[in-house]
């Protein structure tokens, strides 16, 4: 094999970048419409055309059910895909059982929204924002319990899975529960609902602002027994291969940009469609450093950018509508 090394001034990388369209023909990696999801809130019990601005997260909203579908309808003319939700229950009980109720705001607002849209409807599954403790399981002497919990986590995503949501995302991070999940599914008809585990959850300050927006707030302790240790990333791998093996569709990594390496590391390990989440803390970052004047609407489309090319196939980020409806042009 012949190497031909080409040096200054024969070699000028600058040619590369020499203006704007240059630039953009040769550029590496590009976001498409298809490449995000978009986190909504829906609220029970809230008024139409009364929607809630989320004090710690600006520009996002908690929607009722009919003012969610129809922001959603708005988004999907400007090339949305998929929506990823969350509900806010009236209720709230040791069992979080508003959470798998047929009648639910999330079964509901799934149903809508298949009927009313083409989107990609996906669903979170966790427990923290229907239980009164705020925790994501199973809560006994303020101990978390694992196995019992699966059960509970497996009824919520078969709701909505009847519901007929396309795609059920569980995010409790308790053990083995893709595989309760996948066997329930399966059994009652829903082999064809795809899993899209949240695989490499780690136990973030950056979710703060998310846990204001839903009133998710654990009443004691914290997530640190079933949310990864942000010092890990073999355990993060290991996690990865668990959930594949227990049937998982799509892996995610959350958050994003505090570990972008562990999306490479997913992402060419395992070659499994990739899920990374922009959450509620990087979004409430930028938009504080933007406000301030400290940064520009460039860093919004540069952390995004940053994400896909770390290797993620999909960006659930709350920065969605701004990307689909932006008039810039990225200055690159």
């Amino acid at each position: 094999m012949i190497v031909i090394k080409m040096i200054f001034p024969t070699t000028r990388m600058r040619r590369l970048r020499k203006n704007f369209k240059i630039r953009t023909i040769l550029s590496e990696t590009n976001l498409n419409p298809e490449d995000f999801i978009y986190p909504m809130f829906i609220k029970e019990g809230l008024k139409d055309g009364q929607k809630e601005h989320i004090d710690t997260m600006p520009g996002q909203y908690r929607y009722s059910l009919n003012d969610a579908v129809e922001e959603a309808k708005r988004l999907e003319n400007k090339g949305l895909s998929s929506v990823l939700l969350f509900g806010m229950p009236r209720k709230k009980d040791e069992l979080g059982s508003s959470a798998y109720d047929k009648e639910g705001i999330i079964q509901r607002a799934v149903r809508k929204l298949k009927e009313e849209t083409d989107l990609v409807v996906i669903t979170d599954v966790c427990m923290c924002q229907y239980t009164h403790h705020g925790h994501c399981g199973i809560v006994r002497n303020d101990q978390i319990l694992n196995d019992e919990t699966l059960e509970y986590l497996s009824q919520i995503a078969l709701s909505h899975a009847q519901a007929g949501a396309d795609i059920v995302a569980p995010s409790d991070m308790m053990d083995g529960r893709v595989l309760a999940i996948r066997e329930v599914l399966d059994m009652n008809g829903q082999e064809d609902t795809l899993i899209m585990s949240y695989a490499a959850k780690y136990a973030s300050s950056f979710y703060a602002p998310f846990r204001d927006a839903v009133c998710s707030a654990p009443s004691f302790g914290d997530r640190k027994t079933h949310q990864m240790n942000p010092r890990n990333i073999n355990e993060a791998l290991r996690e990865v291969e668990l959930d594949i093996g227990e049937g998982a569709d799509i892996v995610m990594v959350k958050p994003a940009l505090p570990y972008l390496d562990v999306i490479k590391a997913i992402k060419d390990e395992y070659k499994m469609p990739t899920a990374a989440y922009q959450v509620s803390g990087e979004y409430s970052m930028l938009q504080a450093g933007i406000n301030a004047g400290y940064l520009t609407e460039n860093s919004i489309y540069e952390s995004l950018i940053s994400i896909k090319r770390a290797g993620a196939d999909l960006i659930i980020s709350h920065f969605t509508p701004w990307f689909l409806e932006g008039d810039y042009e990225f200055e690159c």
